[in-house]
């Protein structure tokens, strides 16, 4: 079961916690979306968190481009009208702006949560 999440609260973490809030939020998105979009491999948020530390963010770039395309599955899945975010995930990921992926992508699971 997805859980709602507050995301004025991210985004304070995100800054009080100088970032380490988002390491955290990396490790439950990728269950959440793995419920979400019916991932039958499913995919560790730990193991997210350290490949994105070890490899100094880049695999945290193709993340966020993976995870734009499990939600449009979902989203497809569910009859959900939607245009696909994987582009604008990567770029908003490149060029620093993270954030807004949070933002974006909490969004959107708050809209499977409140299915439940």
């Amino acid at each position: 079961m997805v859980k709602e999440r507050s995301i004025p609260m991210a985004v304070i973490l995100y800054f009080v916690t100088c970032g380490i809030y988002y390491l955290y939020y990396l490790s439950v998105a990728t269950t959440d979306v793995d419920i979400v979009s019916n991932n039958q491999q499913k995919r560790s948020g730990g193991t997210v968190v350290l490949l994105t530390i070890l490899t100094c963010g880049l695999y945290g770039i193709y993340w966020w481009y993976k995870q734009g395309e499990f939600m449009e599955k979902a989203n497809n899945e569910s009859g959900v009208a939607s245009s696909s975010n994987s582009v604008l995930y990567l770029l908003l990921a490149l060029f620093g702006f993270s954030i807004i992926n949070v933002v974006l992508l909490q969004s959107d699971l708050n809209k499977y949560a409140n299915k439940n």
